[in-house]
């Protein structure tokens, strides 16, 4: 399923930026399905995306441990444009990286690879972003996503209780702004001391 020729032909950040905004410019959104609504969370996510790149700090921790990180890793993020949770993620994802010579993050968008994406449902459901960590040889090492474990919690509990759909948006975007990558910082230096 993974190869190097898949890899290659994945998008950078800067090009999955760059597709975005020209998408947004013609009034449309990534994905197979296009709405008024996806293209406004679309344009409302390159906002949170811009000023995560700004203010995004990396803990000092996970620095070092990403410094002193030998292994050759590839890291695909399965994603779309109007997804909330990947644009609280991602620029995230993108500055962990930025510390790590060893580890290659490239994107695919999900209703392109559904063969892929079908691999790593969560709960039976397509929720990105999902982050599939490679060794140097592509074989899988595990995953991540499409949130924080402790806002996975607080999502599946609200979802229980049938809390509104755009309350859950609210409160989850809220619970991004207030946590500041912290959670996922944790979760990402876990996984790499495992």
């Amino acid at each position: 399923m993974f190869t190097k020729e898949l890899i290659e032909n994945a998008y950078s950040y800067a090009e999955y930026r760059k597709l975005t905004d020209e998408l947004l410019a013609e009034g449309k959104t990534t994905g197979l399905e296009q709405t008024p609504e996806l293209t406004e969370y679309t344009r409302l996510n390159v906002k949170r995306m811009s000023r995560w790149d700004k203010t995004a700090i990396i803990e000092n921790n996970l620095i070092e441990k990403l410094k002193n990180y030998s292994k050759k890793e590839y890291w695909l993020v399965l994603t779309e444009s109007w997804c909330g949770d990947a644009a609280q993620n991602i620029p995230f994802l993108i500055k962990i990286v930025e510390y790590a010579e060893n580890i290659t993050i490239k994107f695919l968008l999900r209703d392109e690879n559904p063969e892929i994406m079908n691999q790593f449902l969560t709960n039976g459901g397509k929720s990105i972003p999902k982050l599939i960590r490679l060794d140097e040889n592509l074989n899988l090492l595990n995953h991540w996503g499409p949130r924080p474990q402790t806002l996975q919690n607080q999502f599946i509990d609200f979802k229980n209780k049938n809390m509104p759909k755009e309350e859950i948006i609210e409160t989850v975007h809220k619970w991004y702004f207030d946590n500041k990558g912290k959670d996922l910082q944790n979760e990402f230096l876990e996984m790499l001391n495992g």
